[in-house]
């Protein structure tokens, strides 16, 4: 037999034409480590962007604590009232999300162990893809002091 002359993949001796036995071919390695990399890029990235996710949802959750702790100080000033808490958190809230999270915004003024405070509820969104929320929602309670009698 002449070589290279069958027109196969095959040579001399019955060798592939990388000088590898046939078995050898067959349990080779080459071209595995792209494989390796698309799954494992992939499972990073998932990672990645499920971590980031939470840390969006984290710092939504502090910034609405933070401005409905603020609301409630504003409302507790003397001479002014619950409204003007709300009205207040829901600026901060527009000015530090979006508007859509400041639409269920709510102060009442009760007492606790005995002290007069007023306290602002928020309801927003859970942020889940971005900052687009389904179904769930997100709900935080700042308390301030009232000032004065």
């Amino acid at each position: 037999m002449a070589r290279g002359g069958t027109g196969t993949a095959e040579g001399v001796h019955g060798r592939d034409r990388l000088g590898l036995g046939p078995r050898r071919a067959l349990t080779d390695d080459a071209g595995s480590a792209i494989v390796d990399f698309a799954l494992v890029g992939g499972l990073l990235t998932l990672l990645f962007v499920a971590v980031l996710q939470l840390t969006l949802a984290q710092h939504v959750r502090n910034t609405l604590v933070d401005c409905a702790a603020e609301g409630a100080r504003y409302a507790a000033v003397q001479g002014r009232t619950a409204d003007d808490g709300v009205e207040r958190t829901r600026l901060l809230v527009s000015q530090s999300l979006s508007a859509g999270y400041a639409d269920d915004v709510t102060a009442v003024r009760t007492t606790r162990d005995g002290l007069d405070v007023i306290e602002v509820r928020v309801s927003a969104p859970l942020p889940v893809v971005g900052l687009i929320g389904p179904a769930g929602r997100l709900s935080v309670v700042g308390h301030a002091l009232v000032e004065g009698p």
